[in-house]
């Protein structure tokens, strides 16, 4: 299903854009040396409804996990890249975190990842990676447009990924989002300029750009959520939601200290 926004739900969006952002910005600046992924997912829960919103993980139950995931964020830590369910572990000094959110509000849903360095430490690979999930994210809103194509988007962030060594792996991507968390379109990380949906004003999309240091092969924790890279590399992953208009691409989920 491909949803197209009123501009009066557009509006709505935005605010639950806002609402992602914000708690992002709030758990990241709490992760700590220290700090226990359960009391990450504690807060999460908390912030969430004071907002008003809803979580779109507690009881999300698709084919791809075992069970509803039963938490409301997950918490990838380096080799963990996508769908990481919180567990009880304390992060360390130059722990590489990501952290990944998305609430319903209103009717509508907003989704969005950063990944950073808990701590002192800066090891260089990981800033790198990181920066380069930033770039590859920031490539792909920019390529996105009315009248422009999916595959225009995974084009320009393949490209970055790419150029900066790094395998893409190709099944799981961005996606369209609207009144539930995951839909039409698929939004590969790689792929080829001018193919696929043509973008439409009112259409909003998760762009998510991941990589894995060394590999391109995931493998499923025991919990039967979470997904590591295969070589026990480290990972990086960036994601924004963003609305197509008229104009170009409005991105919903920046922090409130980069929002006009």
């Amino acid at each position: 299903m491909i949803e197209i926004l009123s501009p009066t739900e557009l509006a709505r969006a935005r605010g639950t854009g806002a609402v992602v952002a914000d708690i992002l910005q709030t758990l990241k600046s709490r992760s700590t040396v220290g700090t226990n992924l359960l009391d990450i997912d504690r807060w999460a829960e908390e912030m969430i409804v004071e907002a008003g919103a809803q979580s779109c993980y507690f009881d999300y139950e698709p084919s791809f996990g075992r069970g509803p995931f039963g938490h409301y964020i997950c918490t990838a830590v380096n080799d963990a890249v996508l769908h990481g369910l919180p567990y009880d572990y304390t992060l360390a000094d130059g722990d590489l975190l990501t952290l990944d959110l998305a609430v319903s509000k209103g009717g509508v849903a907003a989704d969005s990842a950063i990944s950073f360095i808990v701590g002192e430490s800066r090891p260089p690979e990981s800033v790198a990676m990181i920066s380069a999930t930033e770039r590859a994210l920031s490539a792909g809103i920019a390529a996105a447009g009315p009248g422009a194509r999916v595959g225009d988007i995974s084009h320009a962030i393949g490209s970055v990924l790419t150029e900066a060594g790094y395998p893409i792996n190709i099944e799981f991507g961005g996606h369209g989002i609207g009144s539930t968390m995951h839909q039409d379109p698929h939004v590969s990380n790689t792929g080829r300029p001018g193919r696929g949906y043509k973008l439409r004003p009112g259409l909003l999309l998760a762009l998510e750009p991941w990589v894995m240091a060394d590999t391109d092969e995931l493998v499923t924790d025991a919990d039967g959520w979470t997904l590591r890279s295969a070589t026990g590399c480290r990972t990086a992953h960036s994601e924004h939601t963003i609305a197509i208009t008229h104009d170009g691409a409005e991105i919903l989920t920046l922090p409130s200290s980069e929002r006009g």
